[in-house]
C-alpha cells in the first residue's frame, strides 16, 4: 500500500511538473486573454515599448550617426516600429557647418548604418537656425542622459530640438516600463518644468 502510495505522488508531482513546463513564462511584451497568456507580437506594442527593449540605445544610435560626416550634430531622433521595408529603427537628423541636413537610419537591435537620406534643410530650419545650436552648452547626447535620470530611470528613444528664445530646448521622451515620460532640458542642462 505505501508503494502504491509513493507511486501516485510521484506521478502527481511529474504531471505537475510538466504542466508547469508548458506554461510560457510571463514577459513584458505579453498579454492574458480568456485562454490564458497570449505572446503579443512587435505589432503589437507601442514604439516606447519597444524602445525600452532594443539593444541599441538612442545614445548609442546619435554616437553613430554623428561619426558619419565631419563635425555634425545630431539635432532630432526618433524611434520608429518596422515596417515592411525597415527594421525597428532610430531616425536621426544631422546638421553639419556648411548647412547640410542628413537623415541616417540606425538598427535598434544592432546598431547597423542601413540608410542615409540628405533633407532639405530649408524645411527644417523654418524655426531654428544653425547658429542657435552654438548657443547651447549641452549637446542632445548630453540632454538624453539627463533626462533619463529626471524620469528615474528608463531609456530615452525619441529627442527633438525646439527653439526657445534665442537658443534651444530639448524634448526627449523616455521609455519605462509601463509608460512614456516627456522631460525637457534646456540649454544649459536644467531641466525646465
Amino acid at each position: 500500500m505505501m508503494y502504491r502510495l509513493a507511486a501516485a505522488a510521484g506521478l502527481f508531482a511529474m504531471s505537475a511538473g510538466l504542466a508547469l513546463a508548458q506554461t510560457p513564462a510571463t514577459t513584458p511584451a505579453t498579454g492574458t486573454a480568456a485562454g490564458g497568456t497570449v505572446a503579443k507580437t512587435d505589432k503589437d506594442l507601442k514604439e516606447y515599448q519597444l524602445a525600452a527593449v532594443s539593444k541599441v540605445t538612442l545614445a548609442q544610435a546619435l554616437t553613430t550617426a554623428e561619426k558619419q560626416g565631419e563635425k555634425g550634430r545630431a539635432i532630432d531622433a526618433d524611434f520608429e516600429k518596422a515596417d515592411g521595408k525597415n527594421p525597428n529603427h532610430y531616425s536621426i537628423k544631422v546638421v553639419y557647418p556648411d548647412g547640410k541636413l542628413v537623415e541616417y537610419g540606425i538598427n535598434a537591435d544592432d546598431g547597423a548604418l542601413y540608410k542615409t537620406e540628405n533633407q532639405p534643410i530649408e524645411r527644417y530650419f523654418t524655426r531654428l537656425k544653425p547658429a542657435d545650436f552654438q548657443k547651447a552648452t549641452v549637446s542632445l547626447k548630453d540632454a538624453l542622459v539627463i533626462a533619463e535620470k529626471k524620469a528615474g530611470g528608463g531609456k530615452a528613444y525619441e529627442a527633438e530640438v525646439e527653439r526657445e528664445g534665442a537658443s534651444v530646448e530639448y524634448e526627449i521622451k523616455v521609455a519605462q516600463a509601463d509608460r512614456e515620460q516627456t522631460v525637457k532640458v534646456g540649454p544649459d542642462g536644467k531641466v525646465v518644468d
